[in-house]
């Protein structure tokens, strides 16, 4: 389209009538249905954080919440419908930690920082690496003499490639100067599964992941990855009392809106949601079952989080090649 003066003119008179016509629609929000979109299958970790929620918004905002599955490729075919939504405070999606790498592994139909404006840093929770009881390893001491003994051999399932469990592994043997081989799956619990039957030597995955085998004495844990140890692991050693200074790696989950969105409305759904997650039986489920550590972060920590997530995890993915499934 060539630019013209009177093209600039019309832009210039339409800003302020459009912007006046969101700050309406802002004053009139909630008008009708709500949609969070969980872009992953029913199960997991995030679709129950959102229909814990469901309720408690419902009576916050004085509107009709629905939630909607809409799974595929680790969490962008969801997210893409939200960040190509109108931005009337309608639409709304619940992120995991994929949602910081996929753009290092896909070709995505939208920008993750450009198209999606950021509401609420819910929590994040360590990823922890465990073994079949049978194992002889107890320390990651004892993994890593092993596997420099017989590079190659040794076995560790994640839940698919690029998940952050398995950049969690690439980059720790990397700097352990080890190597090891990955055995993605489709899902935590296939991986789960195999782990349990001792059919890998190795399992890496989330808190919430892990821990409920942890607590059945199916697996038994060797490291957690956290800047400190969980309560729930008070025995269990972190990557950097290990000898990794600065290894941090966390599963996390966070809620973002079409980019645009009202700040008045974004405000109001993110007050809502946290008060929400802040009831004791929302906030003792999330943190018992889920073993989230609640953060309740707004869109300026959500915002920095999920750079400093890119940035780390970004770098592991192109230095090592790694193509997503």
């Amino acid at each position: 389209m060539r630019i013209t003066r009177r093209t600039i003119v019309a832009g210039a008179v339409l800003a302020p009538l459009l912007a006046r016509s969101r700050m309406a629609n802002a004053q009139n929000w909630p008008s009708g249905v709500i949609k969070i979109i969980v872009p992953f299958p029913p199960g997991g970790t995030v679709d129950p954080i959102a229909r814990l929620v469901q309720t408690g918004l419902q009576q916050r905002l004085g509107a009709t919440i629905i939630i909607e599955n809409r799974p595929g490729a680790s969490g962008s075919t969801g997210t893409a419908a939200v960040a190509k939504s109108a931005p009337d405070g309608n639409t709304w999606v619940f992120v995991f930690d994929t949602h910081a790498v996929n753009p290092f592994l896909q070709s995505l139909a939208f920008d993750t920082r450009k198209d999606l404006d950021p509401v609420v840093l819910i929590g994040t929770a360590p990823n922890v690496l465990a073994t079949h009881p049978s194992r002889p390893y107890k320390t990651l001491a004892d993994i890593v003499d092993a596997a420099k003994a017989k590079p190659d051999t040794l076995t560790y399932a994640s839940i698919g490639v690029g998940s952050v469990g398995h950049l969690t592994m690439v980059l720790l043997t990397k700097r352990a100067g080890i190597k090891m081989v990955h055995v993605p799956y489709r899902g935590g619990g296939p991986a789960m599964n195999d782990a349990i039957a001792g059919h890998v030597d190795f399992i890496v995955g989330s808190a919430a992941l892990v821990m409920p085998q942890v607590s059945a004495a199916t697996i038994r844990p060797i490291l957690q990855t956290g800047k400190t140890r969980m309560p729930t692991l008070p025995a269990v050693p972190t990557a950097i009392e290990s000898g990794f200074a600065n290894f941090e790696s966390y599963a996390w989950w966070g809620v973002f809106a079409p980019a645009g969105t009202p700040k008045p409305i974004t405000e109001r759904f993110g007050a809502a949601l946290i008060e929400t997650l802040r009831e004791a039986g929302i906030s003792k489920q999330i943190s018992e079952n889920l073993q989230v550590t609640m953060l309740l972060g707004g869109p300026e920590d959500e915002r920095k989080f999920l750079q400093a997530q890119m940035d780390l995890w970004g770098p592991v993915v192109q230095e090592n090649n790694i193509k997503g499934d």
